[in-house]
């Protein structure tokens, strides 16, 4: 009797063990991550609703919000895996009663509703466009050693994307400075300038009015972005720069004339992670979106979970 339970045991567990040991990867990710394809994002929108959306659908939402539609078809793709892995890893960690933001300061979800508005006669073309590029990454994300990565994204580089930790608190291994060599040729907004009066330069920052503008010991990043500078005896932060003369990016440059203060600026956006624009030249350059992917994420992996 003994033999005949050893024997239905080896029978029954050794086959098993094989095929947990051939799906083990597979086996992880469920545990950690469940069926994505199955998975409901909430949605908190900007008049305060919180809707339930199904994944792919937000994912669709995302794409058609944060990247024109005319985009090659590869770098959409590119953007609808780098939008699913950010919503999920941002839904891992929240703390909320929802998941995500629909606006800017997570990224930009759009409705069918907003889409027709967005793109009029062109609204069916568009649709079937990013559904596609949806549907052909469906359920897949950016992993770095078996986790979700922050898989942050902006418009235009200004020849270079950032290292995260000279933007961000963490320093994260995947979030690296790159070359982005596309983003001149194709981003209409990789060059910008803004103009200001003199007094509305000093006015805006504090500073006593004053004929004379002294602009000193600015830091840069390896990449050519302002980390910091002093401004007549007094330190400003670039991000503060930015954000009270509304610039596209750190990467600026200050000339002072007879009368005006005059920013010269390159990029637009933050500079962490996959370039929008540098995505797109890419793409037509015969690039794929795993391609695109592993450029941007360094050391990453791209895994179909479902």
């Amino acid at each position: 009797m003994k033999k005949i339970l050893r024997f239905t045991f080896l029978i029954i567990i050794i086959p098993l063990l094989i095929v947990g040991l051939t799906n083990k990867e597979k086996i992880l990710y469920k545990i950690k991550y469940g069926s994505i394809s199955n998975k409901t994002i909430k949605v908190k929108r900007t008049n305060g609703e919180i809707k339930n959306i199904p994944i792919e659908e937000y994912v669709i939402g995302v794409v058609a919000g944060e990247m024109p539609a005319s985009f090659n078809i590869e770098a959409l793709k590119a953007q609808a895996v780098a939008s699913r892995t950010y919503v999920l890893k941002k839904a891992q960690n929240t703390k909320n009663d929802y998941d995500i933001l629909d606006g800017t300061s997570n990224q930009v979800y759009i409705d069918y509703d907003q889409m027709k508005e967005k793109w009029n006669n062109k609204y069916d073309e568009y649709l079937n466009k990013i559904k596609q590029a949806v549907n052909e990454t469906k359920s897949e994300v950016i992993l770095y050693n078996n986790e979700l990565i922050d898989a942050m994204f902006f418009s235009t580089s200004n020849g270079y994307t950032e290292n995260s930790g000279d933007v961000f608190k963490n320093n994260l291994p995947y979030l690296v400075s790159v070359e982005s060599n596309w983003d001149k040729e194709e981003s209409p907004v990789f060059s910008s300038s803004k103009e200001v009066s003199k007094s509305e330069f000093l006015f805006n920052l504090g500073i006593s009015d004053s004929k004379d503008i002294n602009i000193s010991d600015i830091k840069k990043t390896n990449t050519g972005r302002v980390k910091s500078l002093v401004i007549n005896g007094k330190s400003f932060e670039s991000s503060k720069i930015r954000s009270i003369f509304n610039l596209k990016s750190t990467s600026f440059t200050i000339n002072v004339s007879s009368d005006k203060v005059i920013f010269n600026v390159n990029g637009y956006g933050h500079g962490v992670g996959m370039s929008q624009y540098g995505s797109n030249g890419m793409a037509k350059q015969g690039y794929n979106y795993k391609d695109i992917l592993n450029h941007y994420y360094k050391n990453c992996e791209i895994k179909k979970i479902n």
